[in-house]
């Protein structure tokens, strides 16, 4: 019997490697993307965080088997991350990382002083002393709407407000409708990290009660530099198919400007100025289920 497969430190690993248009196998215990025309490109085993499917990929079960084994997380995104599908194991598995999120989020201080670090990131200076999370909102939010005026004026594009319906995506003016559709691309690729890094996407410290809370908080400090000027481009330009254009072009500007390998270790940095305790990394440990032998007969029928 081999001996079990020993994960490599996080730290040690490239963060993220996108796969598209090809077979994901096993061959002589590693990662193996098969091509159309049958050439084999090695991955080497457990020397990847974070495995990006993209439209294209075809998935072995061996190769989930040892994805699961080695602790690379395998996420099936759109183009560039511009849509997140599913991932093959929520959360990473990294237990120790849920738990220290989550006491964060509920240690007043410790969340404060988080929010506070958001907000500096976002707007590029300190925000004012001895305010409360929700005075931060109504301040954050001041600023956003002058930050919507200012890049409208610069694009040339009429700007009454953000205002949009869920329900009823036709109603909204069309620059509304290129901002949701950019945002839902920073939200897809920013989900992609957050269960990259192995945190949950539902514990926020900004926004609360949302199954992607967490998600909102850390896109909101990119969204101004990235998919909002790229959202009004294409409004200011118009057409039949501006959702679909801004599409595109988020997608090519994240793989230009590498943005899901900069967003993973500025989470740690983020949930670092909490200032509790960091768990020390545990590895991978091995999860709560049979293994092949006691399943016996009983794992040729499933």
């Amino acid at each position: 019997m081999l001996p079990p497969l020993k994960p490599i430190p996080i730290k040690e690993r490239l963060s993220v490697l996108y796969v598209e248009r090809c077979q994901l196998d096993v061959l002589d215990g590693a990662f193996v993307a098969i091509d159309v025309t049958g050439v084999r490109t090695h991955i080497p085993v457990g020397g990847v965080a974070c495995l990006m499917l993209e439209p294209g990929v075809r998935v072995s079960h061996a190769a989930c088997k040892l994805a699961a084994q080695v602790g690379t997380l395998l996420v099936w995104v759109g183009e560039a991350g511009v849509r997140f599908y599913s991932s093959g194991q929520p959360g990473g598995a990294r237990a120790d990382k849920l738990l220290y999120q989550a006491r964060l989020a509920l240690d007043d201080d410790a969340r404060l002083k988080v929010v506070r670090e958001m907000y500096r990131r976002r707007f590029g200076d300190e925000p004012p002393q001895r305010r409360s999370i929700e005075q931060l909102r109504g301040i954050e939010g001041s600023r956003v709407r002058a930050m919507y005026q200012q890049l409208a004026k610069q694009y040339g594009v009429d700007w009454q407000a953000r205002n949009y319906d869920h329900s009823d995506w036709d109603k909204a003016d069309i620059p509304n409708r290129c901002l949701s559709a950019a945002t839902a691309c920073l939200y897809g690729v920013t989900e992609a990290a957050v269960l990259a890094a192995g945190y949950a996407p539902a514990i926020g410290f900004i926004h609360t009660g949302k199954p992607l809370s967490f998600v909102y908080d850390v896109a909101d400090i990119y969204k101004f530099e990235t998919v909002v000027p790229v959202a009004f481009a294409v409004a200011a330009k118009g057409g039949g198919q501006v959702e679909r254009d801004v599409r595109l072009k988020c997608r090519d500007m994240f793989r230009k400007s590498k943005l899901l390998e900069r967003i993973i270790p500025d989470i740690e940095a983020m949930l670092d100025a909490g200032g509790l305790e960091k768990p020390v990394p545990e590895g991978v440990v091995d999860a709560a289920i049979p293994n092949e032998e006691s399943l016996g007969d009983a794992g040729h029928r499933a």
